[in-house]
């Protein structure tokens, strides 16, 4: 018997990466896991596909289904959601992982690209979230859980990081900054109904095909299997006791003795 029995798991961008791997632990968990993002088929040049992460989840005996969409627009988003309520009934767990990031210096950022990262990272997050909330509410529990990143923290200095000086993480940082307050605010307006909001905050980029092609030195990754403990977690645990929770994977997983 697996721990989310029963239990429909929507994951946003999960065609690869993190994604991909959330979707893959779900469904071994028993849960039925639907799954969104813009590449449903395999595209030549590109990693990954909905199609390939089906196949793989239902290879293994578990239960999978996928709604094409383009998360980066408040109708498309609604008429995904409608698809997978129409396909599976409401998520008891939402993930909110669908993400794009551009790098480039503030001073230059081009205001397309910025207000795009702001609709996938904070406006997508909390229309879904907006979305799933009555049926969790009737059923008197759910879980979300968003996808941040430690680049949101706060910057030291000065003297500055020549990282943060020059690599062009400003905007990704911002919005990233602002998915963490919104996940600490839902979980505070949440917590009576029930329904547990955390976010995870990979302590270095996650290694999957995405990081790869960014030719990281293995020391300078952090293990997808511990990021899938968190979400894990965070995803099965008591919702008045484990919300508004920002974890850095490993401080977060030494605190429960996990490491």
């Amino acid at each position: 018997m697996g721990t989310c029995d029963g239990k429909v798991v929507l994951v946003t961008g999960a065609s690869r990466g993190l994604g991909k791997g959330i979707a893959k632990m779900f469904a071994a968990e028993g849960a039925t896991v639907a799954m969104a993002a813009r590449t449903v088929e395999p595209v030549e040049g590109y990693i990954g596909s909905l199609q390939e992460t089906r196949e793989e989840i239902e290879a293994a005996g578990g239960k999978a289904v996928t709604v094409q969409a383009d998360l980066s627009a408040a109708d498309t988003r609604a008429a995904m959601f409608e698809a997978v309520v129409a396909a599976t009934g409401a998520p008891d767990i939402l993930i909110n992982n669908a993400a794009v990031t551009f790098l480039r210096a503030l001073d230059e950022f081009p205001e397309k690209r910025a207000k795009l990262m702001l609709e996938m990272h904070v406006l997508a997050p909390l229309q879904l979230t907006q979305l799933a909330i009555p049926a969790m509410r009737e059923r008197g529990a759910g879980w979300v859980l968003n996808l941040t990143s430690m680049a949101g923290e706060r910057i030291p200095g000065p003297p500055f990081d020549p990282f943060d000086v020059g690599a062009g993480f400003g905007m990704y940082g911002t919005v990233k900054a602002a998915l963490s307050r919104l996940t600490q605010s839902f979980a505070a307006e949440l917590h009576a109904d029930n329904i547990a909001v955390n976010a995870v905050a990979p302590f270095k980029p996650v290694a999957t095909e995405g990081a790869a092609t960014l030719d990281l030195a293995k020391e300078d990754t952090e293990d997808i299997s511990l990021t899938l403990e968190c979400v894990k977690y965070l995803c099965t645990g008591d919702p008045q006791q484990f919300t508004g929770i920002i974890a850095q994977t490993q401080p977060f997983l030494q605190s429960l003795g996990k490491l």
